[in-house]
């Protein structure tokens, strides 16, 4: 029997009528376990670092820079694991 992976850590900092930020943080190994997207949203990551994504196409390694702020659209679905060797994170805003 395997264990339950380690979760990323969200921290919500805002969520009103027009938008959801949180700020995700990963711990080396750690993943925020699969989920579908709800919203349009936007990433910024906090430095330079990888992160795998793991989706039904199958498995990519992003390669993010810091400040560098991607756009996704509504219903991407998939797991997003932290392959680095060090803590990463990033500030997502969910557009409602």
């Amino acid at each position: 029997m395997s264990a339950d992976p380690a979760l990323a850590t969200p921290n919500v900092q805002i969520d009103n009528e027009r938008v959801i930020v949180t700020e995700w943080t990963f711990e080396p190994g750690t993943e925020t376990g699969w989920h579908r997207h709800g919203y349009d949203y936007v990433i910024i990551p906090g430095r330079d670092g990888k992160l795998l994504l793991k989706s039904e196409e199958g498995e990519v390694v992003a390669d993010l820079k810091a400040g560098q702020s991607y756009y996704r659209s509504v219903g991407v679905e998939h797991n997003v694991v932290n392959v680095n060797d060090f803590e990463f994170s990033f500030v997502e805003v969910e557009l409602k």
